[in-house]
This record gives structure tokens, C-alpha cells and sequence, in this order.
């Protein structure tokens, strides 16, 4: 099990990573394939699987809480340290801190877990993206946007940050998919083996875009603070998950597995392109390159005690 699993992983890592170096491919075309993948076929995947299921396959509360408390927790941690002790801007602070608290879900968390739990896998993934796509990244955009502009209104960040989740293709596809679990309404068949295909090639595609997007990231900017993000997001954010989701919650070994292995994850790619939108990509882009490579093996680490 855990070679079937992690043998494709690295093939199709190396693959992304091989197609730029040996410039078969730009690196601009393999990050068109993650937008690809994150804008239609996860979404694809993500609203048929979860409308196939029950509302109560699909809500499970003491999840959702515990990974809400442990992200806010880890964030609010990283944005006192990065504010106080790393001396960074109220907007630096607000998307440094997301490095510490958020995983690439979408991508990496999609293709590792549906090789390892298949649809069920659907579950946990979309729990957490309405974590990190309606409770965290909006909090990181409003604390950004106040840190740039101070005389700007709540309301309108708010506003704005709602507009933006509406527009998002995979935070719709969750809401969706939920809802017609919840009215128990079935997609048509001729759209849902659309989805379906479109949704097979979310796992493989994800991670041949990550491979690529490594090329060309360099570690010029190790720090301290590059250590503690990346100490945060793939070392305590799995530990303190695993701790809570055990002792806190009456789950089943695969649902805390699966919440400890989303959590150890690398950095999401939006990290580093909240980092160039505001100006500060040299402190970005380094601890995602050491989480991508930290976390991987952190995450086949847990696959093979695990799934072994």
C-alpha cells in the first residue's frame, strides 16, 4: 500500500519538476495546470463526491471544531511573533502567519489522500477547504487590507471578501455538494460523468504542477522566522491535530489520520502569492520551498507507519 502510493507521488513530482528544468514545458504552463486543477477539476471532483453522499456522511462537527481551534490557535501565535518579536507590518504579519496555519489542501492534500482513502477522502478535504476558504483566508485578506490601508472600512473588506469567496470555484463546489446532500438531490448523469472526469485528473495534474513550480525556488532567505513557519505548519499544527482530534473527539482512525496528514501538508501555493502582492515574496518564498520539502517527508513518514 504505502509504495503504490508514494512511488506515484515522486514519479509525477518528478515528472513536473523534470517537463521545466529540461524546458519541455514554461513554468507559467505547469502553474496553468495547478490553476487548472484548483479552479475546475477539484471542484468537479470535490461537488460529485460530496453530493453522492448524506448530509451526516459529510458534516461531522467535533472535526470541523477542532481543526478551526488548532488553525487559529497556531495563526494567532504566528501573527503575535511575527508583529512583536520578528518586528514585521501589520499586512507582512497577516500573511506570514497564514504560512503557520494552513496546508495545500487543495493540491497536495487531494491527490495524496483520494490514493489513500479514495472518495471517503472527500469528506475531510472538504471540511477543511470551508475552514481555510471561509474562515481563514478572509481573516488574513481583512487583517492585510487594514495593515495597507487603515482608513479603509471593515465593512467593505468584508464586502469585497465576500465577493471573492463567491467567485470561487471551490468553495462553491463545497457549498453545492452540501446542499444537495442536505435536499438529497441527485446531479444528472450525463453531467455527473462529466465531473467525474473532470475529477480524475485533479490527483495526477496537482501534483505535476507542484513538481514544476519548484524549479527555480531557491532557500536565499533562511531566517529564524523561516524555521519557525515552517516549525509551525509541519510540526505542530500535526501534533496539536492529532492530540485533539485522539483525545477531544470519538472519531475513527481514518478521519484523525486524515486530519493529522492534511495538517502536516506543505505550505499552500497562496502563501507565496499573498507574499509578492504585498511586497514581501523574499519572506515567503523561501519557507515555502523548505515546507514543500519538510512536509513531504514528513508526510510519507506518517503514510508509512499509517498505511503500511
Amino acid at each position: 500500500m504505502v509504495f503504490t502510493v508514494i512511488v506515484p507521488i515522486f514519479l509525477l513530482l518528478f515528472l513536473g519538476y523534470l517537463s521545466v528544468k529540461l524546458k519541455i514545458l514554461v513554468k507559467d504552463q505547469t502553474n496553468a495546470v495547478g490553476t487548472f486543477v484548483i479552479r475546475i477539476a477539484l471542484p468537479a471532483l470535490l461537488l460529485h463526491s460530496l453530493a453522492e453522499k448524506n448530509l451526516h456522511e459529510i458534516w461531522i462537527p467535533s472535526f470541523f471544531w477542532v481543526y478551526t481551534a488548532v488553525t487559529f490557535l497556531l495563526y494567532c501565535l504566528a501573527l503575535y511573533l511575527s508583529r512583536q518579536y520578528f518586528r514585521n507590518s501589520l499586512s507582512g504579519s497577516a500573511v506570514l502567519a497564514l504560512g503557520a496555519a494552513m496546508s495545500n489542501t487543495g493540491l497536495i492534500g487531494t491527490a495524496v489522500l483520494t490514493m489513500l482513502m479514495g472518495h471517503a477522502a472527500m469528506t475531510p478535504i472538504s471540511l477543511v477547504v470551508i475552514i481555510e476558504s471561509v474562515l481563514l483566508v478572509p481573516t488574513v485578506m481583512v487583517l492585510a487590507q487594514l495593515g495597507r490601508q487603515s482608513d479603509l472600512k471593515v465593512s467593505a473588506i468584508a464586502i469585497r471578501t465576500v465577493q471573492t469567496l463567491i467567485k470561487n470555484p471551490l468553495f462553491m463546489s463545497v457549498v453545492i455538494g452540501i446542499s444537495l446532500a442536505a435536499l438529497e438531490l441527485k446531479i444528472p448523469h450525463q453531467i455527473d460523468e462529466v465531473l467525474t472526469l473532470l475529477g480524475h485528473t485533479a490527483s495526477p495534474l496537482a501534483l505535476f504542477s507542484i513538481g514544476g513550480g519548484i524549479v527555480g525556488l531557491s532557500l536565499r532567505y533562511v531566517n529564524l522566522q523561516s524555521f519557525y513557519l515552517v516549525a509551525s505548519s509541519n510540526i505542530l499544527m500535526p501534533l496539536l491535530m492529532f492530540l485533539g482530534l485522539s483525545y477531544l473527539t470519538e472519531l475513527d482512525q481514518d478521519m484523525v489520520y486524515a486530519g493529522t496528514l492534511i495538517a502536516a501538508l506543505p505550505m499552500p501555493t497562496i502563501f507565496g502569492m499573498l507574499g509578492q502582492a504585498y511586497g514581501i515574496s523574499e519572506k515567503t518564498l523561501t519557507p515555502l520551498l523548505m515546507s514543500t520539502i519538510f512536509g513531504f517527508m514528513v508526510t510519507i513518514g506518517l503514510i508509512t507507519v499509517w498505511w503500511s
